[in-house]
């Protein structure tokens, strides 16, 4: 047999090859942090208390980002270095600009589930956080639901829910469509079909508008990679103006 390569440069040749791999898995799977020389961004996180956005002050606040944490019941907000708890009524447009002016960038991260109308409820906390944004020109990044995307076969997710789950993936799609014809600088983050707290694994994809799915077919997230992809997308615009999603 035809030898092109001598034992011990095969040996060499393995031995680099296993460190070039061992570099490229960990700046793939390395857990995403804020570089020491970029700049913090003041945050107002809005639902800071909520399963979603009370990971995201976690994350947000764990790598030296300011955050002003805004709910209607502060008391639940937890406490910590930089973040400070406010109370806010999401649906009042003027107290949130007010707020909105303090940071550089605002977060959303509510739910229409306060029992009535989860259209009607969704649109007036987007109408006021997209009042904050326009008046203010900041960011505006918005938790969204997987309810606002469609299936690789091209069908909308909402639409294929049993009714328990329709009315409130319609209300934040109806959210999604109002960012779409205003004049803000937004992102609208929807996660996958199911969100749920778990552990931070820095290991998920990044999509547009079509759900994420496995091998398998589950679509799933853990509610700490989403708000470190979040925290990502703050550091590092990707996304402006536009859709995204996430999954294992």
């Amino acid at each position: 047999m035809l030898q092109l390569f001598t034992t011990t440069q095969r040996r060499a040749i393995r031995a680099v090859s296993l460190a070039a791999i061992i570099v490229l898995a960990g700046a793939l799977f390395a857990p995403a942090v804020r570089p020491a020389e970029s700049k913090a961004a003041t945050i107002l996180l809005v639902g800071a208390s909520g399963m979603i956005g009370s990971r995201i002050l976690t994350e947000a606040a764990g790598r030296g980002h300011p955050i002003i944490a805004a709910a209607r019941h502060p008391e639940r907000i937890a406490s910590g270095a930089n973040i400070r708890a406010v109370q806010l009524d999401a649906t009042d447009a003027q107290a949130f600009i007010t707020l909105a002016r303090q940071a550089d960038v605002i977060v959303t991260a509510t739910s229409p589930r306060g029992g009535g109308d989860p259209v009607k409820e969704a649109k007036a906390v987007s109408d006021a956080a997209i009042a904050a944004a326009r008046a203010t020109g900041k960011r505006l990044i918005v938790v969204g639901g997987a309810g606002s995307l469609t299936l690789p076969d091209g069908r909308p997710l909402a639409e294929t829910l049993p009714p328990a789950y329709r009315a409130e993936a319609l209300a934040m799609r109806s959210v999604l469509e109002s960012l779409k014809t205003s004049t803000v600088n937004w992102t609208f983050f929807s996660p996958a079909a199911e969100i749920a707290p778990g552990k931070l694994t820095g290991k998920y994809r990044l999509g547009t508008t079509v759900l994420l799915s496995d091998q398998s077919g589950a679509s799933r997230i853990s509610a700490e990679d989403y708000a470190q992809a979040l925290v990502n997308e703050i550091e590092t615009p990707a996304h402006l103006r536009a859709q995204m999603t996430i999954a294992y």
